[in-house]
């Protein structure tokens, strides 16, 4: 059953308008081809996002950051991995509504940035290094406190813009899938931070969709992904004013995490196979922290067989393409 009263209420959210129309749905007819053949493939691009070098952070950020601006923040601040596809997007977010921008990334400071590093500062953004994941978040709390006393107005940004209001941007993005092509059988994507998964499946629970979201792990083992889109889904729905009805319509998160390999950013050969064969066969960029390894699971499902002939199945390109020229 469709919850019309929540898919409304997806429309009215403000934006900061740095996502303009819908990115492409297209065919990925020579990649099925030299699979063997099996489910029809698609791509949705949201590498093709134009604003700062899209990805589905841009997505995520486009609602944060309106909700930032609404609170009178002038910085915004974040954590990342050395060459964070989100720590870059935030940073162009705060340079295209003029605000400050300070990311804590984790790793060493390089002596000749490349790829997303050198974004980040030609944006403007203030970078400070912590060793370890486990400091980035004591770190942006002690940025923060710091501007505060300075008089600022700091806005935090979890890892990924992966919280409640950026998760939505998916189950909008759902909503712009379906506007476009049948809704498929299955949608494919890589998982990490869990808002993706989690707007995709309240997307799909609202719309009443019977579409399969399947998240390719990037780092995590399945259960604790679960655990984390589960904890999304339930904000999503006190967000949109579910009362619980969408908490208890939305299937458990699927996840797959036998692609992770030796772990976080480390390429694997499925992955690095993945990375080439979507190249050349459909001139697609992929990334080797996220979408290549998700990829490499589609690639695995469809040879294993398991999915039908007669199935669409559709890749979700969550960006990241940056990470190659780093």
């Amino acid at each position: 059953m469709r919850h019309d009263d929540a898919v409304a209420a997806l429309s009215t959210l403000p934006s900061a308008g740095l996502v303009a129309g819908s990115t492409p749905v297209e065919e990925m007819a020579r990649l099925r081809a030299a699979l063997g053949g099996g489910p029809r493939l698609l791509v949705k691009r949201d590498d093709a996002l134009p604003f700062g070098f899209g990805g589905n952070k841009v997505r995520k950020l486009d609602l944060v950051a309106a909700h930032a601006r609404s609170e009178g923040a002038d910085t915004l601040l974040t954590v990342g991995g050395l060459q964070s596809n989100h720590a870059r997007a935030t940073a162009a977010t705060a340079a295209r509504l003029g605000l400050r921008c300070v990311l804590v990334l984790n790793g060493a400071r390089p002596d000749r940035p490349t790829g997303n590093t050198l974004l980040d500062g030609l944006l403007g953004a203030e970078i400070e290094y912590v060793s370890s994941r486990a400091e980035r978040a004591p770190a942006m709390q002690a940025a923060a406190d710091r501007l505060r006393a300075q008089g600022r107005r700091p806005f935090e940004i979890p890892l990924g813009a992966s919280t409640p209001l950026g998760a939505i941007a998916y189950a909008r993005a759902v909503a712009e899938l379906v506007a476009q092509v049948p809704a498929p059988d299955v949608i494919v994507h890589a998982t990490s931070s869990g808002g993706t998964q989690a707007g995709l499946l309240a997307g799909c629970t609202l719309l009443d969709l019977p579409t399969r979201v399947l998240g390719i792990s990037a780092d995590d083992p399945a259960p604790v992904l679960q655990e984390v889109v589960a904890a999304l889904v339930s904000g999503i729905d006190v967000a949109l004013g579910g009362a619980g009805r969408l908490s208890a319509a939305a299937p458990r998160a699927d996840v797959d995490d036998s692609f992770v390999g030796e772990g976080y950013g480390i390429p694997t050969p499925a992955s690095r196979e993945a990375l080439e064969l979507a190249a050349r066969t459909e001139a697609l960029f992929l990334d080797s922290t996220y979408t290549a390894k998700a990829m490499a699971g589609l690639m695995a499902h469809v040879r294993a067989g398991r999915f039908r002939s007669d199935e669409t199945v559709l890749f979700w390109h969550t960006g990241g393409q940056v990470g190659l020229l780093a």
